[in-house]
């Protein structure tokens, strides 16, 4: 946000269950599903006046972030994303990725919530361990970070609110062997571009191999050292994505998204 502040308007919301917002018990196939996180996303802008968006995300950020510029490509002018990206196939259950996409079936069991939710301390150790394995080689988090991540999610419910995303299907490995190559006239049009990085072990550099099956306006740019957290690992790197993807997208500015300096 510091890096785009005073060029752009920003929105940074926090996605239903994530954050700061609210811990809502409902389905959540119905209101934290990729469907219910879009839907959020683009009445947040129409109630906020904004007609046209460039839409940056990572990790689930990223999956709402596609999705919403597949529903509403006449709200969405292009999108700035690191992976999960489709196309990956069985190829998420060989042996190595699927070491790390654990956290998925434990995400479903009431155990989950039984060990961490409440539990700021029991938080702390759960996001440190993923902080720690899946960032880039040489990245720090500060501990104040993580403090501050624990205080968060340490909260009664916010744990439970947070998984209720995966408990939806979001970005399950099983929607990645289900998922079906859409015919060509219903591919996404809306320009994408996927920072990808070098070190994500969930997410490795080969699986861009058949972006161009469900986009039909798709660049990858390779990030060197980053793992799976790019926004905060490299954020010079992403913000400097998103300028030029306004760059490339100028008549953009005038129909809602004020550009400034």
């Amino acid at each position: 946000m510091a890096r785009l502040s005073g060029q752009f308007d920003v929105v940074v919301p926090d996605l239903r269950g994530f954050g700061d917002s609210d811990k809502h018990r409902r389905d959540p196939v119905q209101f934290y599903g990729r469907d219910g996180q879009a839907r959020s996303v683009a009445a947040l802008a129409e109630e906020l006046g904004i007609s046209q968006l460039l839409v940056a995300g990572y990790d689930v950020g990223s999956r709402v972030a596609q999705h919403l510029a597949r529903c509403r490509p006449d709200l969405v002018r292009a999108v700035v994303v690191t992976p999960p990206a489709p196309g990956v196939g069985p190829r998420i259950v060989e042996p190595k990725p699927l070491e790390e996409f654990w956290y998925q079936w434990f995400h479903q069991l009431d155990l989950a919530e039984e060990l961490i939710d409440g539990d700021a301390k029991a938080a702390r150790i759960y996001v440190r361990h993923f902080w720690s394995r899946w960032s880039g080689p040489g990245f720090y988090l500060d501990p104040s970070r993580l403090d501050h991540l624990a205080s968060t999610y340490g909260r009664p419910g916010a744990f439970t609110a947070s998984v209720a995303w995966y408990r939806a299907g979001g970005g399950s490995v099983i929607s990645a062997l289900t998922e079906a190559v859409p015919p060509a006239a219903e591919r996404s049009t809306v320009p994408t571009t996927f920072l990808w990085p070098q070190h994500d072990p969930l997410f490795p550099m080969a699986w861009a191999d058949r972006l161009d099956e469900f986009f039909t306006d798709v660049s990858v740019e390779p990030v060197n050292d980053a793992g799976h957290f790019v926004p905060v690992e490299m954020p010079d790197i992403f913000a400097r994505a998103i300028r030029r993807a306004a760059d490339g997208i100028s008549e953009l500015f005038p129909l809602g998204v004020s550009q400034r300096g």
